[in-house]
This record gives C-alpha cells, structure tokens and sequence, in this order.
C-alpha cells in the first residue's frame, strides 16, 4: 500500500487502515523502534496474567488455612 505522510501539529503523521491494525493484532498501545532507514510498529500486549503473582505471599497462604478443621462428612469416604 503506498500512502503519503501528513503533517499533525509540530510532527508527522502516517494514516493506518483499521483492517491493517486489526490484523496485527494492534489497539492503543504500541511499541516503535528504528532498525536502519526502516520504522517497525508492533503491538505492545502484555501476555495473559502478567503480574499475577507479584503480591503473592505463600506464608498467608498457610496461614489463612490454619484454623479450619475437617467436618466428619469431609473425613468419609464417598460412596457412589
């Protein structure tokens, strides 16, 4: 596709068709470096559950089950 640079403000700007962003998997957030006369645009997703663990703290862990006990139904077997 050939498409022209336009001036926004102080800088420039390249239009981008939504079926071209939709395609690269691209939404607001990206991430643009320079590799020799070429400008590559890829899209900034962070991978699923990223962080999830950061505040985990495995000593509450043991301690929030502490203080729980079997009931006599949980101690039998089940019998189907």
């Amino acid at each position: 596709m050939q498409t022209t640079i336009r001036k926004v403000g102080n800088s420039r700007g390249v239009l981008i068709p939504a079926a071209f962003l939709a395609a690269c998997g691209i939404g607001t957030e990206i991430e643009m470096r320079q590799e020799g006369r070429r400008i590559i645009i890829e899209p900034m997703n962070p991978p699923p559950r990223l962080g999830w663990f950061d505040t985990y703290q495995a000593d509450k862990e043991v301690d929030a089950w502490a203080g729980i006990t079997e009931t006599p139904a949980e101690s039998e077997e089940w019998q189907w």
